[in-house]
């Protein structure tokens, strides 16, 4: 296989597709089918409509699934709509169907249904039962492609029925074992296989301690599973303990950067706006409902301003500091956030206990006040005339604040989970403000209390 260095793949890319041209067509097979799939695509992905045209009716429909898996949702509705049915229908045959259903979730029903009836009638069946699942569960990211196996097979037969099932298969290293009514019951690895004896039942070999998912469970409950006993699959069993099917761990890592991403755009308030293909329009209409929600809220905190408009007007340098507290705030409470809902991503608190996890941040929170607090006492007498009693409003005020910030960036995410709700939705900005509103009276009645001493 070749493999290519950024140097090289432009270069590379430009002399396939000059042999492309010149319809060298057993030269460009040849080196083409040779470079590494993700290869393949940027070499796919470089080419016109008609270069497009000559490279469909020279690749096989196996060839080309390993292609279109590995394209963009909107480059593979590109490819489609320049196939026919029966093309189509052909490609789709050779891919597992999970990928398939994962693609036709996207479509319109009538354009599902036209690729549907182009496929052979049980491949379609297998795509047609994942798409009856709910989004987001392990039933809807498993694949159907598996090797099952039985307790009263001998491991001679099963390495030579390995022999003609397993380039359909989507991983022979974990092998699932049922029993005559297709229930779990136990797994044989093909380590396990290679080292037993060829006139061994597979009974035998098998362990019986199989860890499995529920077809309902939440994948982002199946990811942590497989990272947590450092599987490359877990069996997805029905309510009857019934064997459905496999996630593996390449469908886990695409479920763990969806969720990643799910909660950056969570965090940013940027849902449904991650996506840089998008137009400007769209991305505005999504973004700007927080962004005008977060500035009410802002009206808020010029309320609360105005409301202390005697106390500035007798110490008009409290509002230089206003910008430092807040900011301040709005960061730590952000901190106490991502610490909280990663913590709840993982389980963590179910370990160590939530009052424990609160009480840390608030402690965290009052230390960090107090060390800013301290930096505040030594540099305001410098550079405003010696006011000492300034500082320690200041002080006080940034101290008792970051404290709060801390537990409401710590509060709010739990109060969310409880709800059955994703914590990431107590976004950055959303705590931000809120806790702007909380340092800002904090820091107008400490003022207000001892305007007397300035």
């Amino acid at each position: 296989m070749v493999k290519l260095n950024e140097e090289t793949r432009a270069a590379y890319s430009r002399y396939l597709l000059e042999l492309l041209e010149a319809e060298q067509t057993t030269v460009f097979r040849l080196k083409f089918l040779d470079l590494h799939p993700v290869d393949q695509v940027e070499v796919f992905q470089q080419m016109d409509q008609a270069q497009k045209e000559k490279f469909y009716k020279l690749m096989t429909p196996s060839e080309l699934a390993d292609i279109f898996e590995e394209l963009e949702l909107e480059e593979q509705k590109d490819v489609v709509n320049d196939w026919e049915d029966q093309e189509m229908g052909d490609v789709f045959n050779h891919m597992n169907a999970d990928d398939v259903a994962d693609f036709l979730g996207e479509l319109q029903e009538d354009q599902r249904q036209g690729i549907l009836t182009s496929m052979d009638d049980e491949d379609a069946k297998d795509v047609q039962e994942l798409l009856t699942y709910e989004e987001e569960t392990a039933g809807a990211i498993m694949t159907k492609e598996i090797v099952n196996l039985h307790e009263l097979e001998t491991v001679h037969s099963v390495l030579d029925r390995l022999r003609n099932e397993a380039p359909d298969a989507e991983m022979i290293y974990y092998l699932y074992v049922v029993d005559e009514e297709e229930k779990l019951t136990g797994v044989v690895s093909l380590r396990d296989l290679m080292v037993a004896q060829l006139d061994a039942k597979i009974g035998e070999v098998m362990s019986r301690r199989v860890v499995s998912v529920h077809v309902n469970e939440d994948q982002e409950d199946v990811a942590q599973l497989i990272k947590k006993y450092d599987f490359l699959a877990v069996p997805v069993v029905s309510t009857s303990e019934e064997l459905l099917g496999i996630v593996t761990v390449d469908d886990v890592m695409d479920v763990l950067e969806e969720e990643a991403t799910e909660d950056l755009a969570e965090f940013s308030a940027t849902r449904g706006a991650t996506d840089v293909n998008i137009t400007a329009f769209q991305a505005a209409k999504k973004r700007s409902p927080w962004i005008i929600l977060l500035m009410l809220f802002g009206m808020i905190t010029a309320g609360i301003i105005g409301s202390f408009e005697e106390t500035l007007e007798q110490v008009v340098l409290l509002s230089a500091f206003i910008p430092m507290l807040m900011g301040s705030a709005g960061n730590v409470g952000t901190q106490s956030l991502a610490i909280v809902v990663r913590g709840l991503a993982l389980g963590n608190f179910e370990k160590k206990g939530l009052m424990r996890a609160l009480v840390r941040e608030f402690g965290t929170g009052l230390l960090i006040g107090l060390s800013c607090a301290i930096v505040l006492l030594l540099i305001i007498p410098i550079f405003f005339d010696d006011s000492l009693y300034l500082a320690g409003i200041v002080g006080v005020s940034l101290l008792v604040s970051l404290a709060m910030a801390a537990v409401v960036g710590s509060i709010v995410p739990l109060v969310i989970n409880k709800f059955k709700l994703d914590p990431a939705i107590a976004s950055g900005p959303f705590i931000t403000t809120f806790n702007d509103i909380v340092s800002i009276t904090i820091y107008f009645s400490i003022a207000t209390t001892l305007l007397q001493f300035l």
